[in-house]
């Protein structure tokens, strides 16, 4: 059984994105990650009490072993794992790990340039660089904190 696949046709089906999905060690806990584009502020928490309640259905019937299921926004240091995420993402500042070494660096932080040729694209202060997404262990978007101009609170 493909739980991964269950979740995607369930998520993509209610508008949404599967950004990511985590499994506890032994499968108990299910966290499954969305987000819906067209919401300039993100998903919010009615968003993922509905696709929790239809998950919850479509999990039973499909006789998911879980104990707990945790639906959520991906937060604003948001995981990047699909082409589509790079290219969504173009101009924001990301941290990126590698699984092998690139010239005995695996860590680099940037801005990223978008998608060429399927190669990601990141400039760093020593130039920019291109990876094959199956070289990239794990990529996220470093959190903007922007002042508001009138109390120089946190947004």
């Amino acid at each position: 059984m493909d739980v991964h696949g269950i979740l995607e046709k369930t998520v993509t089906g209610l508008g949404y994105e599967l950004v990511d999905l985590e499994r506890s060690p032994h499968g108990r806990v299910l966290r499954v990650f969305i987000d819906k584009p067209e919401k300039p502020r993100g998903v919010d928490v009615e968003d993922c009490a509905l696709v929790s309640n239809q998950l919850s259905r479509v999990l039973m019937v499909e006789e998911v072993d879980y104990d707990r299921l945790e639906v959520s926004s991906p937060g604003m240091d948001r995981v990047l794992k699909k082409v589509a995420d790079f290219e969504r993402f173009a101009g924001s500042e990301i941290t990126l790990r590698l699984r092998l070494p690139l010239n005995g660096r695996r860590n680099f932080n940037g801005v990223l340039r978008g998608v060429r040729e399927g190669k990601i694209r990141l400039s760093v202060d020593a130039g920019e660089f291109e990876f094959d997404l199956e070289a990239i262990d794990k990529a996220r978007l470093v959190p903007s904190y922007e002042l508001t101009k009138s109390s120089d609170r946190l947004v």
